[in-house]
């Protein structure tokens, strides 16, 4: 026998209901403003970094800077700008938030309440599928900060080619020190990063209209006529191009993810008032040089500059691509807590850093084991064109994953009409399914690795998931029901001894396992029992006297009582406190009637038995073991005193089948 501390915190995942929602002050409203331009659009902000430069480098210059193919490379990627970000994300997918909150995991648990006559396969296919856009986002997460950083440090080589060997050095102390200052969470570093964004975001446009111009001609690029006469003429050299375009459009995954940061508002005006206009000006400018001069495709994003402006263009940059990192590090963040919520990871230990932004969490586990990958790969590459070639496999997987649970999402809530899905179906599914297949060609020379990276996430959170739905079967079955329980023990005197038990649980339905052991161990109960249920909510914080809510069970008289606690996203869970503030109940006073000494507080620790029953094979039953025990501790997440807490165990068989 393994033992085993599964996720038992008292809390029932419910949400009490949420208040209106406030409009944010005009202050506040800047403040998120430039919070969205810091947090939420450093990736996709920095891709004219190395996107066009990726276009005609790829595959030793198949994509040669020939008139066809600039303005057919520019077409491309400002038309795959609009479709992927501007229409499908920013307008579209954005207002499918799950209570305010964005992600892959959001909207399949979003998808999954529009089925509610749907077959439970069908149910755990959408949440198959949002877990696995989960696990390729950890797999981007990963690739992101190190190709954004890399290729910023790298215009060294361009000012100064004696400084080249120190680009990856220089890169890791960068990036060591963006995730030391992640625990001071979201609103302060977007307070810090939003102004350099948006002096990054006029630099892009400041130096592509100087260009444009001086070359008006490259506004033809904007025609989506180009675009397809290239596919359509070149299609071998066009599917080349495509591998590179993808690159531009990177980022958009994670400012979905983001929603719950800094809502849907400032995302939206960030991206129409200066994101998108800068990026599409500095993306005809490096066409129009490269038409100019060819030779120039080898860096057209520095050379775009006069020699006066490259100096200080690559500091900017390498602050830019610093803050790129940031929107898949705090998307990373927000997927984990929905993930947990779900029951596809276990508990963790989540931080609020907001008092106005329930989304705004750190968690330190989430964002070392993100630094560990991120250092392991920039030194594994050593360059930003390697980790090109790793780069968009796990991008456009999660971008066709997130269409196919939009529309499942706009046809069960929204009831959009079957033409106007099969329409974006065909716009965004095609596109994405064209980036899709240029990226596995890159499988090769690294695109496995975040292939590698998201197949054991998914196979970690499908783990979880399924040994938690086996444990939780048995423990209610285990476990019987209440009005039963407390029915035997009022039939057969159970006898009763001088203090206060208090006991976490789920649900008010279910009889805690470590009230039943209590009894059939000892024989005895408590003569006040204190049953805590907690909820958690998405406003900063509510008062005690409309947080509680006492039910005596049917007896007023024989000192066993239920309690309800809300928890808003700012107030900790204190189960302890909720014994104070409890009143009209046997709760009443048991702090002060007993004194701290006749308080116990009684968990549940399940003991696992491994049985051939299961439904797990034996490496999985491993893991989930292991993962359980690494689980945060009950005890701690509720602030129960550590020196008045008893663990009772009971030992649980995980069977596919409960006997």
């Amino acid at each position: 026998m393994t033992e085993l501390v599964p996720g038992e915190d008292g809390s029932d995942h419910s949400p009490p209901e949420r208040g209106p929602r406030r409009s944010p002050p005009r202050t506040a409203r800047t403040a998120l403003l430039f919070g969205a331009l810091g947090v939420v659009y450093g990736d996709i902000g920095t891709s004219p970094l190395y996107a066009m430069q990726s276009a005609f480098a790829l595959d030793g210059g198949a994509v040669r800077p020939t008139p066809g193919n600039v303005f057919g490379v520019v077409s491309l990627i400002f038309w795959s700008i609009t479709l992927v970000v501007s229409v499908k994300y920013v307008t579209f997918v954005l207002r499918a938030d799950n209570d305010g909150e964005g992600g892959v995991m959001a909207l399949a648990a979003l998808a999954r309440r529009g089925l509610t006559h749907a077959s439970l396969r069908r149910v755990a296919l959408v949440m198959s599928l949002g877990a696995l856009g989960a696990a390729l986002f950890y797999g981007d997460s990963v690739i992101t900060p190190a190709i954004s950083v890399l290729s910023a440090v790298e215009g060294l080589g361009v000012v100064a080619p004696h400084l080249a060997g120190a680009v990856v050095p220089i890169s890791a102390v960068v990036l060591t020190g963006l995730f030391a200052v992640q625990r001071r969470g979201t609103e302060r570093v977007g307070r810090v990063f939003g102004p350099v964004m948006l002096l990054w975001f006029t630099a892009l446009g400041a130096a592509g209209l100087n260009q444009v111009i001086r070359r008006p001609g490259i506004l033809g690029g904007l025609s989506p006529s180009y675009a397809l006469a290239f596919v359509a003429e070149r299609p071998a050299t066009a599917f080349v191009a495509m591998g590179a375009v993808v690159l531009a459009v990177t980022g958009a995954e994670a400012l979905y993810s983001d929603l719950g940061h800094l809502g849907r508002p400032p995302i939206r005006r960030a991206w129409f008032l200066v994101v998108f206009p800068a990026l599409t000006l500095n993306y005809l400018a490096q066409g129009a040089l490269v038409l100019r001069t060819p030779s120039a495709r080898v860096n057209p994003f520095f050379l775009l500059l006069p020699d006066w402006a490259q100096v200080p263009m690559v500091v900017l940059a390498a602050l830019a691509t610093v803050i790129a990192s940031q929107a898949v590090i705090s998307g990373a963040f927000s997927v984990s807590l929905q993930a947990a919520r779900l029951g596809f990871l276990p508990r963790l230990r989540i931080r609020h850093t907001s008092a106005r932004q329930p989304g705004q969490v750190y968690v330190a586990t989430v964002n070392w084991l993100l630094w560990a990958g991120v250092l392991a790969v920039m030194f594994g590459f050593r360059s930003s064109s390697r980790l090109a070639t790793a780069y968009g496999v796990a991008v456009t997987g999660t971008f066709l994953i997130t269409t196919a649970l939009f529309l499942t999402v706009a046809r069960t809530r929204w009831r959009w009409s079957a033409a106007r899905l099969v329409t974006a179906g065909v716009v965004f599914g095609g596109l994405e399914l064209t980036f899709l297949g240029v990226n596995t060609t890159k499988l090769r020379d690294g695109g496995w690795l975040t292939l590698l990276i998201a197949a054991v996430v998914y196979s970690v959170m499908l783990t979880w998931r399924r040994g938690r739905d086996l444990l939780l079967a048995r423990r209610v079955q285990m476990e019987g029901t209440l009005p039963e329980f407390l029915e035997g023990v009022r039939r057969a005197s159970v006898r009763r001894v001088p203090g206060t038990a208090v006991y976490p649980h789920a649900t008010k339905e279910t009889t805690p396992l470590a009230l039943k052991a209590t009894l059939e161990r000892m024989h005895v109960l408590h003569e006040r029992v204190v049953i805590i249920t907690g909820r958690t909510g998405d406003v900063p914080h509510i008062p005690w006297s409309g947080r509680l809510r006492v039910d005596h069970l049917g007896d007023p008289a024989d000192g066993i009582v239920h309690v309800t606690a809300d928890f808003w996203f700012r107030d900790p869970t204190d189960f302890p406190a909720v014994l104070r503030h409890a009143t009209g109940s046997a709760a009443a006073g048991a702090e002060r009637g007993s004194g701290d000494d006749g308080v116990w507080y009684f968990v549940s620790a399940p003991i696992l038995r491994r049985d051939r029953r299961s439904g797990l094979r034996g490496w999985r039953t491993a893991l989930f073991v292991g993962l359980a025990r690494r689980a945060r501790d009950t005890s701690e997440s509720l602030h129960l005193p550590p020196d008045r807490t008893v663990a009772m165990g009971t030992c649980i068989a995980l069977r596919r089948r409960p006997l």
